[in-house]
């Protein structure tokens, strides 16, 4: 048997277990320790193990502060382990404070309640906070309502925070300062809102301002000043009139106690320019003004502060059509137009530009009267017509029927090109139709005088009757047909191809030659006074009267022969 002048390994053991005061039962507690020295910056704490633990100053600090720790301080501690390779005790007061918020913080997280935290630092889309001990995360999103630019005048501060979840296995917390924040927020505008009434006036300061509008801080509660009510006037942003940190004076225009927002208006204190608009700008007035918008379809002129016209861009010029209002006017320019409309109750003026300048049409028409010729620029070749650039920007058309005699048509069209200067002949204007008839053929040579009276049987101011024979002169040979003349000064025609002759041989105009004379027959007058002429037309009147003459086939007499007859009777009159 064992005695203690000679122990037994399990007598050492049990006198072991016994100094040690059951040493295993300390590790991974929360136990009470008194502190018994400070070396530099460590902590001597005795927790009643065999060593002494140390443990850092900071741990017993709060984020950013000085430890508050003296000699004799009783102090809580976490055992890590009983004993490590220098024989001391591992101890954090870190993880006891830890162990000791969670427990709190499970409570407080179960009743929704607030609790205190401090902010200590940055990691990756948030911060870290300390709730006494345990560490949370802080989302960015999460800080305050509206985002944070900078955030250090807020840390290392104990302030409010709201959990939002936590795991205690995972270790992880995640807390929000706006929720917090809207919770306050929400019971002050609700007292807020109860004080305020529609159309009070109220002295407030601008606290942002956005491309719409600005939110005006109104002692607790921020209401919208949309750039709408900013002023009567024009308002491109409301950075133009506002700057961050103006205390101004507005109207509560609007409250939505549902949805707790205020719309708020400063033009409401001022007076309004459109009182007494119809009386200040009659239908006709001519004014000066100030073009501030171009748009599409027209452009705003201000005729004063608060007062802006449209201008629609089919009234802003007499010949610019189809033209975006940006070449015609700019911003910032100043322009006289004409007040052609006014709507009090719309609030809507419509204005003239082009009925403040002269009527090109009417211009035209007194500098140049029916019958006068012109010149001008072939500008566009049209199914129906060439459109020739005049004076004042104005274009006449010339018909393709008025652009040569005996030609109309595609042939007509294609006479002459795009750029050529041409004259013609004004047959009409029509200044409220803003239209212009032109004739180039008129000017031709031996064309008919305009106005020339007809003459007795059917004939034309030239002297010449219908069905009379004459001799006449080609002047020009053309595929459709032969340009002549009568006599040598007499008035000028057109022959058709299909009336040069009854056989197809005798239609073809290549075989005339300019200057060669002939007989035709007169068979008519165009709406200018202009004879046409027929070969054809004289062989057929011929061959009747020759027929009527001289006796039928059937008397025994050829066709050639009463035909014959007929020219050498007609050739001895000559």
């Amino acid at each position: 048997m064992a005695t203690m002048a000679s122990p037994t390994r399990d007598d050492f053991a049990a006198l072991l277990e016994l100094t040690l005061g059951g040493a295993d039962s300390f590790e991974g507690r929360v136990v009470k320790g008194t502190v018994t020295g400070i070396e530099n910056d460590l902590a001597v704490i005795d927790v009643g193990l065999k060593s002494e633990g140390r443990v850092p100053l900071r741990e017993f600090a709060a984020p950013g502060q000085k430890a508050d720790l003296k000699v004799g301080d009783e102090v809580e501690v976490y055992v890590d382990r009983v004993e490590n390779v220098h024989g001391e005790a591992m101890l954090s007061r870190d993880r006891a404070r830890r162990e000791a918020a969670w427990d709190t913080l499970e409570t407080e997280f179960a009743k929704t309640a607030r609790v205190e935290g401090v902010i200590f630092g940055r990691v990756k889309g948030g911060f870290t906070v300390d709730l006494n001990g345990a560490v949370a995360f802080l989302p960015g999103s999460q800080v305050d309502i509206r985002p944070v630019r900078d955030v250090t005048p807020l840390m290392d501060i104990p302030q409010p925070f709201q959990i939002l979840k936590m795991d205690r296995k995972r270790g992880n917390i995640v807390v929000s300062r706006r929720a917090i924040l809207e919770e306050t927020r929400a019971e002050q505008r609700s007292g807020l809102i109860l004080s305020l009434a529609e159309g009070q006036i109220i002295d407030g300061v601008v606290k942002n301002i956005t491309d719409y509008g600005a939110f005006v801080d109104l002692g607790g509660i921020d209401g919208l000043l949309h750039v709408t009510d900013l002023s009567y006037k024009r308002v491109g942003h409301p950075s133009e009139v506002l700057n961050i940190g103006d205390t101004v004076k507005v109207q509560i225009i609007r409250i939505n106690k549902d949805t707790q927002r205020i719309s708020l208006g400063m033009k409401q204190l001022e007076s309004d320019p459109w009182d007494g608009a119809s009386a200040k700008y009659p239908v006709g007035a001519k004014l000066t003004g100030r073009v501030t918008n171009i748009t599409e379809y027209g452009a705003f002129v201000e005729l004063e502060a608060g007062i802006e016209g449209l201008v629609h861009v089919s009234e802003m010029s007499w010949t610019k059509k189809n033209v975006h209002p940006g070449k015609i006017v700019s911003t910032s320019q100043e322009v006289d137009v004409v007040v052609l409309e006014v709507d009090p109750d719309k609030r809507r003026i419509s204005l003239g530009l082009k009925q403040a300048q002269a009527n090109p049409w009417e211009a035209f028409l007194e500098a140049h009267p029916i019958g006068s010729t012109v010149e001008g620029e072939v500008k566009n070749a049209t199914e129906f017509g060439l459109f020739i650039g005049l004076d004042n920007d104005v274009d006449g058309m010339v018909h393709m029927s008025d652009i040569a005699w005996g030609v109309s048509g595609e042939d007509a069209l294609n006479l002459h090109r795009k750029g050529e200067v041409v004259q013609a002949v004004v047959l009409d204007i029509d200044a409220e139709k803003e239209r212009i008839s032109l004739g180039m053929k008129q000017l031709e040579r031996g064309a008919p005088a305009a106005g020339g009276a007809v003459a007795a049987g059917g004939g034309s101011g030239s002297g010449l009757n219908k069905n009379a024979v004459v001799t006449v002169t080609v002047l020009e040979v053309r595929d459709a047909g032969l340009e002549v003349q009568v006599g040598d000064d007499g008035a000028t025609g057109f022959i058709k191809r299909t009336d040069l002759g009854r056989d197809r041989d005798e239609q073809r105009p290549e075989r005339f030659q300019v200057g060669q004379k002939f007989d035709a027959m007169v068979t008519g007058f165009d709406r200018s006074k202009k004879p046409t002429f027929s070969v054809k037309a004289m062989q057929i009147s011929e061959e009747k009267q020759a027929v009527a003459q001289y006796g039928s086939s059937d008397s025994g007499a050829s066709l050639g022969d009463i035909l014959g007859e007929a020219l050498k009777a007609r050739n001895e009159k000559r």
